[in-house]
């Protein structure tokens, strides 16, 4: 499903989806394909939710989300700093 599908679909409701097909552009991540995973009573159950998810499969891209929102607005970060399994090894 695209965007506009799964708000007219789900009318104001806190979603978990996924991400089936995705890119990145000027630091946003656009979702092309969406499946929604889950509906929720309200954002903290769909932030744990989410949570448990994305413990289980870290390599799924999910989100929580509200269909009030007219656009998704994802944004990217970009991560500084040494990964905690590297630091731990000296040289040598």
């Amino acid at each position: 499903m695209r965007w506009s599908d799964v708000r007219q679909s789900y009318p104001n409701q806190w979603l978990v989806i996924e991400a089936l097909e995705a890119h990145s552009q000027n630091d946003q991540r656009i979702l092309d394909l969406i499946a929604v995973i889950e509906t929720c009573l309200d954002g903290d159950k769909a932030f744990q939710s989410y949570r448990k998810l994305h413990q289980q499969y870290p390599l799924r891209e999910f989100y929580f989300v509200n269909t009030d929102r007219l656009e998704l607005d994802i944004r990217e970060r970009q991560w500084l700093g040494i990964r905690r399994g590297y630091a731990d090894q000296s040289p040598g």
